[in-house]
């Protein structure tokens, strides 16, 4: 494998760590396009597969991170990523057998809804007392599978779908809720990850070179985003148009190879 492959993976990796910890969440979403158009992976499934695991990985160390300042409601965290790793394994299933181009039509599609939803969050109070219960388990299993079953499917981390499907559930602050979807994030990557290695469709050492500069970047857009807090809204703004911009290239480069146009 060239080095230079590997150096476009780490550049990438950085560039989606930074952005997340800049406007916090939807950075995943990029990791596929990175991984297709910038570091040359031709085959769609082996970019998913990949992606995967640099977004458990990634996940993981917020994880450990919001688990430690106390934000995880464990409980309704761990029902939803049970439900949904249910949903994680069908859908990746599924994935593997839908034409690489097609999928990524599709999943340019899915950026516009991802860039949309980033406009339109807004901060929720919500009760940070919220428990598991009768009432928000049977929401928490509907959400987490069915949040599951697009992660799988797109290999993606699925944040922006699970944090309004927690807040939906349960009611918790959205704080409380993107803490909680870290849960959930890994859990889901680590299924979808686990279904394309037993393909083959992982390429380990781009994976690992994506993992390490996702965790630089992590730590510069950490440090950025506590100079830019009151600017945050113009900054999810401009990364809305990032996705949107980078949605309308892969449409165009994928659609063609469809047969559909």
């Amino acid at each position: 494998m060239a080095d230079s492959m590997l150096l476009l993976a780490a550049f990438g990796g950085a560039l989606v760590g930074f952005s997340l910890s800049l406007v916090g969440g939807g950075g995943s979403i990029l990791a596929v396009p990175i991984l297709v158009y910038l570091v040359g992976i031709k085959d769609p499934h082996l970019a998913i597969g990949t992606s995967a695991v640099g977004v458990a990985a990634n996940a993981l160390i917020g994880l450990v991170g919001k688990a430690r300042a106390g934000l995880v409601k464990w409980r309704c965290g761990l029902v939803f990523a049970a439900a949904g790793v249910a949903g994680a394994a069908l859908g990746s299933i599924a994935g593997k057998a839908f034409d690489g181009h097609a999928l990524l039509a599709l999943f340019a599609g899915l950026m516009v809804v991802v860039g949309v939803m980033m406009l339109r969050r807004g901060e929720s109070h919500g009760d940070p007392h919220v428990a598991l219960g009768r009432e928000n388990a049977p929401k928490l299993v509907m959400f987490g599978f069915g949040t599951g079953l697009l992660s799988g499917f797109f290999g993606i981390g699925g944040g922006f779908l699970i944090v309004p499907g927690l807040v939906a559930a349960t009611g918790m602050p959205i704080f409380n809720a993107m803490a909680t979807s870290l849960a959930a994030v890994t859990s889901f990557g680590v299924t979808t990850a686990t279904s394309y290695a037993l393909s083959g469709l992982i390429d380990w050492p781009v994976a690992g070179a994506f993992i390490g500069g996702g965790l630089i970047g992590a730590v510069g857009g950490g440090r950025l985003a506590a100079h830019l807090s009151t600017r945050r809204g113009a900054l999810t703004r401009l990364f809305a148009a990032l996705i949107f911009a980078v949605a309308g290239y892969m449409l165009w480069q994928s659609l063609p190879a469809t047969g559909l146009f």
